[in-house]
């Protein structure tokens, strides 16, 4: 049951940090927070098949999330460190790997951890 827990545990926590810069952004509209759901659920088959995957857990979500939001709505999140050019998305790094962070390739920098992109969008954290 210990491993059950822990699971649980690494599924909540990604669905919590991806939820956080969805709200960051300004797009956690009900249809996509259904979207972290979903991914949510296919992810716990995985990590059930992989439990040594449980630390990718937050990454994963957020690139599914953001495919998800991709086909439906459009490119999301929006690289707040580029001012000028098209606007552009940016991408989770490692694909596959602990600490996702949301880089920009045009810059070529790390902009925020998964869960912390209302810092880096120039918001401040809830009171």
């Amino acid at each position: 049951m210990e491993s059950i827990g822990s699971l649980e545990q690494s599924l909540h926590t990604a669905r919590a940090l991806v939820l956080a810069d969805l709200a960051a952004s300004q797009v956690a509209a009900a249809d996509v927070v259904s979207m972290v759901e979903d991914s949510v659920v296919q992810r716990r088959w995985w990590v059930e098949q992989w439990p040594e995957g449980a630390e990718f857990l937050a990454g994963l979500v957020a690139q599914d999330v953001q495919d998800a939001l991709l086909e439906r709505h459009g490119r999301w999140p929006l690289c707040p460190v580029c001012g000028s050019g098209d606007p552009h998305a940016l991408e989770v790094e490692p694909e596959l790997g602990p600490d996702p962070h949301w880089v920009c390739h045009q810059a070529g920098v790390k902009v925020a951890a998964v869960g912390s992109l209302g810092t880096a969008m120039g918001g401040t954290s809830p009171s």
